[in-house]
């Protein structure tokens, strides 16, 4: 039997999932929102029988075992840790909190909870396309897993902010195209070629500070434009564009190459280069098309790009068959969503964040630090401990 699922958050996103849940059988039981009105709107718009704008009112609801957390970074951590801790299972939108601090809270929350499943929606690494391109490097496509030399990722697209100032606007609060797009890229690269970033080198850059709708007090500050180079734990070189000031345009190449070859991915299709057989070949090219979730959603194909919508339809298809009886007994299994990101792959990309902002202040090379422990509350009082041996 499928779990109900309580949603966090309004956005579109939101009203391209929930009737697609909906089509895969699953039960969206309620809703939240910041405020009261617009959770009665989406809920009212969706047919979700319950609303609130109250956090534990969706969580310690009985019908609701499983959490889509779709709401801004800066509550993504409370939300989880609290799922997690009364034994809601958690799929949790990018980039897994604000910060490294928040990220580690999630990650000790689901070691503390191993049997729930805790998840990220890093969609990218269920798109048919990148799971044929992992597999044609596992099996030495381009040459054996030492001989991958550069890898680059260009992404372009329309600008990111709505006709009104929201937390997309705001970097403290996780906005701008680094966190929102440049997650998913550096998830995707250590997914691919299973290496890690250890340095980085980063220029980040707000250009667009205003806009028609947005020009009063509040300024946009969250950013626009980044272009950054990743140094991996197997020597391979990471490049990566990403540029938001293109009109109704999304495009997005993923380059891989190696001795042998390259592979690279042209929106959702797959190419490969043998330097034997010395031409490029089709290795998959996306046929299907969205036009039967239009139904669903008219606007789909405007609100996120098709290879983000198609890679997370994909992940939701192998959650729900984790939920689904095994050899005729009642339970779930891990299994479908083996390859998803987990929390502890959101700290890690959370470590590279941190690392590329750091990078671009200082306009030098700096490298990549995960944290492994929460910060002292209060450090003043743990070095008095410490000096006298009391306890308080």
């Amino acid at each position: 039997m499928l779990p109900g699922i309580g949603i966090f958050g309004t956005g579109n996103i939101v009203k391209i999932i929930v009737p697609y849940l909906k089509q895969k059988g699953f039960k969206v039981e309620a809703i939240w929102s910041r405020t009261l009105s617009k959770a009665e709107e989406i809920a009212k718009e969706l047919e979700i029988p319950y609303y609130t704008n109250k956090i534990d009112n969706v969580l310690l609801r009985k019908d609701v075992d499983l959490i889509f957390i779709l709401c801004s970074p800066n509550i993504q951590a409370q939300i989880a840790v609290k799922a997690l801790g009364i034994g809601k299972h958690v799929v949790c939108d990018k980039p897994a909190g604000l910060c490294q601090n928040e990220a580690l809270k999630m990650v000790h929350a689901a070691q503390y909870y191993p049997s729930l499943i805790s998840i990220i929606n890093h969609s990218l690494r269920f798109l048919p396309a990148f799971i044929y391109m992992k597999q044609a490097i596992s099996e030495g496509y381009i040459g054996f897993k030492n001989d991958i030399t550069v890898c680059d990722i260009r992404v372009q697209m329309e600008t990111l902010y709505l006709n009104q100032y929201n937390w997309l606007c705001d970097r403290t609060m996780g906005g701008g195209i680094l966190t929102l797009v440049g997650s998913h890229v550096i998830d995707l690269i250590s997914f691919l070629i299973n290496q890690k970033a250890v340095r980085v080198h980063g220029i980040i850059k707000t250009f667009q500070r205003t806009s028609a709708n947005i020009n009063g007090i509040r300024h946009i500050t969250s950013p626009d434009f980044c272009s950054f180079q990743m140094e991996m734990s197997g020597n391979t070189l990471v490049t990566v564009t990403l540029n938001s000031h293109m009109t109704s345009i999304y495009n997005q190449e993923v380059l891989i190459c190696g001795k042998d070859g390259h592979l690279i991915v042209k929106g959702s299709d797959l190419y490969g280069f043998e330097k034997k057989s010395g031409k490029e070949e089709v290795l998959y090219m996306d046929v299907k098309n969205l036009n039967k979730w239009k139904k669903l959603n008219p606007s789909i194909g405007n609100i996120i790009p098709k290879p983000y919508i198609r890679g997370f339809f994909k992940m939701i298809g192998s959650l729900k068959e984790a939920f689904l009886p095994v050899e005729d007994k009642s339970g779930w299994v891990k299994e479908p969503v083996a390859d998803a990101s987990t929390f502890e792959d959101g700290l890690y990309v959370q470590a590279v964040i941190d690392a590329l902002y750091k990078s671009s202040s200082k306009r030098e090379w700096i490298r990549v630090n995960m944290i492994t422990e929460e910060p002292d509350p209060n450090p003043l009082l743990s070095a008095a401990v410490r000096k006298t041996g009391i306890s308080f």
